[in-house]
């Protein structure tokens, strides 16, 4: 089903959006047949009720929906969701109940309902659809959502069909829709342009390894987005265990999230110079593998002694954040699935930030919540800077003691940026549905990062 709203139709029957506190103050306004038919049914405005009303007839001309109360939605996450798809097809209006704060969130999740990765088998999405609340800002919901389904669609795609080459014709095609520019350095030419570390972690694979760049807009504020393009990780020649692997097609998440970010950019013409850098690689085992103890030289100057290769996330965005400066961006924001300590500090459902730029963090903490994507910030510690300095070489991409896995993984890549940086470390998956939130591949960050870069860049 289209992730869009239904055309404004006199047909379309309205909908009651019901808090537990207000059902009898509710119940009071409405005619004799419905107050009973509504008491007799058990209806209490529960989060997920639904109840249809019918005419006189038993035909149904309306439906209730259960809001729950605060103190309950505030442990949810697009709490409509979980009423729109128990209805039943056809269009739906808002007629009451529904906070004009949460319209825009509640109207977004509605139209994730609709959402389902049936790439190899068919889904059974919700097939209720929504006419725009009064005063959302219909056209850039519906981006969000087109959005969000691009994340959720890259993610979900397993690595035999998602490879390096795969991303980079996917990174094409956006480009394509939205009159982008498109470039790859593939293979060996990683050397020859210097993307040293990109070419170490890649060489191994089937898929050439390759730095994709995508560029856009021609004025406001330079920003570049560099995420994350692990296709597969084995962990490299420090071989996972094999449930370890089995969520391994979605390492990445980084690069997803960065093009769904831009793909909003770009649909809602946003005054920025925008530029995409992905570096995309499958971390595979041969005998030409990177090897724990190598030393590798980066696109930096700075040299890595490699002490794990399951580490590999950090390489190569080095190499693609170094190339980032270059280019004297006014910001530059990395996205990764990087770390399964940044999972053991906020769990699955948080995206973990790291900045040195308080107004930044600032903006961006007041505008997650309202886009129901949270975050939270992490300190750049720099004390723990010791901690990723081996002694042999400039930097280590693993250190050793087992603590602060996800802040010294985000100063590593502070060393390759200069510019005001931002990264987040994120888990991109959602690991049971929920309403608005299939299992599986989700976006985490760029809403968020959408509401608040008009004060991050003074747009």
């Amino acid at each position: 089903m289209p992730l869009e709203f239904a055309p404004v139709d006199a047909s379309a029957r309205p909908l009651h959006v019901i808090d537990q506190a207000g059902l009898d103050s509710w119940l009071e306004g409405q005619p004799d047949r419905v107050a009973a038919w509504v008491r007799a049914s058990g209806f209490t405005g529960a989060i997920g009720q639904v109840l249809l009303i019918p005419d006189e007839a038993g035909a149904p001309v309306a439906a209730m929906a259960g809001y729950g109360k605060p103190e309950t939605r505030a442990r949810k996450r697009f709490v409509l969701a979980a009423a729109a798809e128990k209805l039943p097809e056809g269009a739906w209006r808002i007629a009451s109940g529904l906070p004009p704060e949460a319209a825009a969130t509640e109207a977004l999740g509605w139209l994730m309902t609709g959402y389902a990765f049936d790439r190899y088998k068919s889904q059974s999405p919700a097939k209720a659809r929504l006419v725009a609340p009064d005063g959302v800002d219909a056209a850039r919901i519906e981006v969000l959502a087109a959005s969000e389904a691009l994340i959720r669609d890259l993610v979900n795609t397993p690595a035999q069909d998602m490879g390096p080459d795969t991303l980079q014709a996917a990174t094409e095609a956006l480009a394509a829709e939205f009159g982008a520019s498109c470039a790859s350095v593939v293979g060996d030419d990683l050397l020859t342009h210097n993307f040293p570390m990109i070419h170490a972690v890649g060489r191994a694979a089937a898929r050439a390894p390759r730095l994709i760049e995508m560029c856009w807009g021609e004025v406001g504020p330079k920003l570049t987005l560099v995420g994350k393009g692990v296709c597969f990780d084995t962990g490299g020649l420090d071989l996972k265990p094999a449930s370890s692997m089995l969520l391994m097609k979605k390492d990445m998440g980084g690069a997803a999230n960065v093009l769904g970010l831009a793909r909003m950019i770009m649909a809602l013409g946003l005054k920025v110079q925008l530029r995409v850098l992905i570096p995309a690689v499958e971390n595979a085992v041969a005998g030409d593998a990177f090897r724990p103890g190598d030393i590798l030289t980066s696109r930096k100057g700075l040299t890595v002694e490699i002490n794990n290769t399951d580490a590999e996330g950090r390489l190569v965005l080095a190499d693609a954040l170094a190339l980032a400066d270059e280019g004297a961006p006014d910001m530059v924001i990395s996205m990764a699935t990087l770390t399964g300590a940044a999972r053991v500090a906020v769990g699955p459902d948080l995206a973990p930030f790291y900045t040195d730029d308080d107004a930044a963090a600032q903006a961006l903490a007041e505008t997650a919540a309202g886009a129901a994507d949270p975050v939270w910030r992490m300190p750049f510690h720099t004390p723990y800077e010791e901690l990723i300095e081996p002694g042999i070489a400039d930097l280590d991409n693993a250190p050793g003691g087992g603590m602060a896995g996800s802040i010294t993984a985000a100063l590593f890549l502070r060393r390759f940026v200069a510019a005001r940086y931002m990264h987040f470390d994120i888990f991109s998956w959602q690991q049971a549905n929920a309403p608005g939130r299939t299992k599986g591949g989700f976006g985490q960050g760029p809403r968020a990062l959408l509401g608040a870069l008009p004060r991050m860049l003074n747009l």
